[in-house]
Order: structure tokens, then sequence, then C-alpha cells
């Protein structure tokens, strides 16, 4: 039997008040057995979905300025509209899941010839011209909905987003890595053949879900844990007692090593880095493309996008830099906001988590040491 207790806030760090999220909570979360697993894509009986969802897209390659601008742009080419969009990059490394209906009918496309094209043109466009392009391309094509951030983890570790690809502290660029946003130790608990898995890193929304993603992709199963939000700091500090699937502790310092990396991975993909701009206005058809495309003239690289479309008006955000990676300066916003109108397009706030402090070997492994012992109490009298 497992017993989890968890003190929540809203976004606002107030109490949780609103009747409605409480019961989503209770009923589609905590009471829910899959929550966590991964959705199925597509009928699962061979029956054909309803009319009224929408068609979902999954798209993984290497990332480049401008590849949103051009995945938009072929979808509107052949008339179908973008009504919801989860997008990450990382490590120059991109996924993306859209969902499309029918410009015309407002349904989900289920010709099977035009779905190919879809396919076949999107196919295209992640491979780009071959030259800079490096890593393996997917594009699959799927009716029916997924949950797009669920989705979007596996994506990228199956990858190889998971943070395999660095080398020696070097990206795929063989150009050094930036300072990792999240501290994790992995170690060994033999009294209890436990793996121990230590994470701190500045706090954000989603934080926890993305961590616990990764470690049920990586297929552990968390025994006892340990989170703790610190509101001053706003820091972060999550430790889990874990095992493999199949009863054993990480059994070797390779398994150990990739669940640091994939842990800090997990962590980086969602980060709020870049300058963020929400876009809010009456839909249309073809107003993704358009803005993509501002973006794209204005050297603008999107690092991480939310698309979605809410009665009737498109509630989009995007995190941006140069296309170098850099900060945007003013005069490219002033160009951009000109380009699109200032009543569209919002500039809500630089991001930019701090990494968390370097220091000592020692000074490092005690600050993520805080509540080991405690938690390790907890597991003596409850295993």
């Amino acid at each position: 039997m497992s017993c989890s207790v968890f003190n929540v806030t809203d976004q606002y760090g107030s109490k949780l008040q609103n009747r409605e999220v409480i019961d989503h909570i209770q009923k589609q979360c905590l009471e829910s057995e899959d929550y966590l697993k991964l959705p199925a894509i597509g009928p699962t009986d061979g029956a054909a979905p309803p009319e009224d969802e929408s068609t979902s897209i999954e798209l993984t390659g290497t990332d480049r300025p401008g590849l949103l601008s051009e995945v938009c742009a072929v979808l509107a080419s052949l008339s179908c509209n973008i009504v919801k969009a989860e997008v990450w990059t990382h490590n120059r490394r991109a996924a993306a899941v859209i969902q499309i209906t029918d410009e015309a009918s407002g349904l989900a496309i289920h010709d099977a010839a035009r779905l190919s094209k879809v396919q076949e043109l999107l196919c295209n466009v992640m491979q780009g011209d071959g030259a800079s392009s490096r890593g393996s391309t997917r594009t699959g094509v799927t009716l029916g909905t997924a949950r797009a951030e669920r989705r979007l983890h596996k994506l990228m570790l199956d990858d190889g987003g998971g943070g395999e690809e660095a080398v020696g502290g070097e990206d795929r660029r063989g150009m050094a890595r930036p300072k990792a946003a999240a501290k994790v130790a992995v170690m060994d608990c033999a009294e209890r053949r436990y793996t121990v898995v230590i994470l701190r890193c500045r706090d954000r929304p989603k934080l926890l879900f993305d961590t616990l993603c990764a470690l049920t992709d990586l297929q552990y199963v968390v025994f006892h844990g340990t989170v703790d939000a610190e509101r001053r700091s706003r820091e972060a500090y999550q430790e889990y007692y874990v095992r493999h699937v199949d009863g054993h502790p990480a059994r070797s310092d390779a398994e150990r090593s990739r669940l640091v990396r994939c842990l800090e991975a997990a962590v980086e993909r969602r980060a709020s880095d870049g300058l963020e701009l929400e876009v809010r206005t009456e839909d249309r058809v073809g107003l993704l493309s358009e803005v993509t495309r501002v973006f794209r003239e204005n050297s603008l690289s999107i690092i991480r996008a939310a698309i979605a479309t809410r009665d009737g008006r498109a509630e989009d955000t995007f995190y941006v830099s140069d296309a170098y990676g850099n900060p945007v300066d003013g005069r490219t916003m002033d160009a951009v906001g000109g380009q699109l109108g200032d009543a569209v397009l919002r500039v809500k706030r630089r991001g930019g988590d701090a990494p968390v402090a370097e220091g000592g070997a020692v000074s490092v492994l005690g600050s993520l040491l805080k509540g080991s012992f405690q938690g390790l109490r907890l597991i003596r009298s409850y295993s």
C-alpha cells in the first residue's frame, strides 16, 4: 500500500480554492492508474475515432532557425489548420506534437492519400538540406489526440535527446555545453537495495511532472520520495529511492550516468530560457504560419512553443533567442512588433533560469544531500 502527501498552491503561490481544479486533480490524476503512462496513439480497437477529433502529428529532427515556420507553411499550403501544438528543443534536437484539423470542415483528416502527402512533405522539411542535419528524423501522423507533454518526453528520449548525445561536455556541434540547469546525484543505498536519486535546481511549474516522466520512461519505479520547494530562494529539492522495473537498483556506472544525463535533460528542456512572447488575437487560418514567418525573417530562433486555440482566439506562447542563441535585442523586437502589431504580440518577460551555483565537490554534494538522512529514516520506518 502506498501513501503520498502533497502540499500544493496555485500558480501564484496562494491556497488552491478552485473546485474545478481540485476535482480534476483528484479524479483525473490521483485516482487514475495510468496518468503517467504513455497514451494510446490512434484507435486501439480498430474502430474509427469520433469525427470531431483532431489529427495528431509527431515530429523529431535536427533543430535549426526557421524550422517551425517551414512546418507551419507546409501545413497551411495543404489546407491544414493547427489547433494546438507543443514544440521543444534541446541540444540542437527538436520535437513537436501538433494537432491539426481540415481547414474547410474543422474536423479530423481521414483521407489516407492526403495524410500521406502531409507526412511526405513534413519529412522533407525535417530532413533539411541534409548537409547540416545530423541524427535521425521522424514524422508520424495518427488519428486522435495525445497528451502532448507526455509524448514529447518519450519522443526526445527515443530520439537521443535525453542527454546521451553529450560526450565529454560537448554538444553535437563539438561546442562546450552550458552549465546544467540542475544538479543530479545518483548513489546506492545498499542496505535497502535502492538507487538514490537526488536533484536540486531552480523551481518552476511542472518540474515534478518532468522528472517523474523521465524516471518512468527509463523504466524506474519510485518507492519513496521527498519533494521540497523553497518559496524564498525558489529552489527545488527532489529525492527518490528507486528500483528498475526488474526489481534491481542501478547496476553499473553507465546506468547511473545515463540516469543523471536524462534527468538533467528533462529539467533543461522546459527551463524558461529566452525571451517569452505571447500572441493573443482572433484565430484565423494561416495565423501561425504568418507569425513564425515574421520570427524567421527577423532571425529569431524558437526554443520552445505552446500553441492553443480557445473559443476562437489564438493563445500562443513562444520562447525565442537570436539565431545564435543569444538574447534578442530591442531593435529586433521593435521590428517584430511593427509587423505583427502591438495588440497581437506582447513581451511577457525575459526568461532564463539561473544555473545552480557551482562549488567544490564537498559543497555541491552537501547541498544535494539536504534531507536525505531524514528520507533514509522514513524508509527504515516503512520498509
